[in-house]
């Protein structure tokens, strides 16, 4: 089953960015001149998505009014023959899908935010796309992972393998290989003490899961200590069930909750940018002779 509609969780704090996320989403913080949240849903729609929901709370009207029509705007630099590349730039963000806004009323976790969702979702399979997570590839890892999803009819997830040391931040996965870049995964374990790893694969930003999740949120209990519902509780029983794939994406990732995550994405996004990547590595040249 072809999978049509997205969510992505976007009602984060921040608190690993301040001040800079103080008052502006971390999610429209800038990789070179688009914000992140904008590579984002243009991923979903490259893949061919068609409806996306983004959930978001208080504070983060900045996020719909980037994916809305600006009227004075446009209309003003229609009317400036020399802008109609900048016009068509502006343009972009409101045309990409059918973007869609609903706020976490209480902070309680990922798991929580994907419950939200539900009625949107219906009976359906489903992408997910972590709010915190850029991804650069040359085929949309989301489109990478639906493919999946097709061919073997259960759930997916994307993983790439990080550093023993990091593991504890995000997951560790018990996975065997089915074929090329893809693995079983049979069990999955949220922030692992360090005896408790069993691969340096860890989930990054990236899955597909099919609609009974919901019915698995719901019986899931929330955390007694941070009183939030863990998505990676659904996904752990479904790989416990055989249902559950995870794909060794092809892509580089960013993470846009990291300050260094933030200074990486800009600086390789540049390097690449057809507009100022020629004077920007001869920046970084001259910057690198002087260090």
């Amino acid at each position: 089953m072809k999978i049509k509609k997205a969510i992505i969780p976007a009602a984060g704090m921040g608190t690993r960015v301040l001040p800079a996320s103080k008052a502006v989403p971390k999610e429209m913080l800038n990789i070179v001149d688009k914000p992140a949240i904008q590579y984002i849903v243009e991923e979903a729609a490259a893949a061919g998505i068609e409806d996306i929901l983004i959930i978001t709370n208080r504070g983060k009207g900045a996020i719909e009014d980037h994916f809305d029509h600006n009227f004075e705007l446009e209309t003003k630099l229609a009317g400036n023959p020399s802008k109609a590349d900048i016009l068509e730039q502006v343009e972009i963000p409101s045309n990409l899908a059918n973007v869609y806004f609903l706020r976490q009323k209480e902070t309680k976790g990922l798991g929580h935010a994907i419950l939200c969702a539900k009625s949107f979702i219906g009976d359906e399979p489903f992408a997910v796309l972590y709010g915190d997570d850029v991804i650069i590839s040359e085929k949309p890892v989301i489109q990478q992972l639906c493919e999946v999803y097709e061919e073997y009819g259960m759930g997916t997830v994307g993983v790439k393998e990080v550093p023993r040391k990091d593991v504890s931040k995000y997951c560790s996965l018990d996975v065997e290989p089915l074929r090329d870049n893809v693995m079983k995964c049979n069990y999955i374990i949220e922030k692992p003490t360090e005896d408790q790893i069993m691969s340096c694969f860890s989930i990054l930003g990236r899955v597909v899961l099919p609609p009974e999740t919901f019915e698995l949120l719901e019986n899931s209990p929330y955390d007694e200590k941070t009183g939030e519902l863990f998505l990676t509780e659904a996904m752990c029983t479904l790989a416990q069930r055989g249902q559950l794939t995870a794909v060794d994406f092809v892509g580089n990732r960013y993470d846009m909750g990291n300050k260094l995550g933030i200074m990486k994405a800009n600086c390789e996004v540049a390097l690449e940018h057809p507009e100022i990547g020629e004077d920007f590595k001869k920046y970084i040249k001259e910057l690198a002779a002087s260090i």
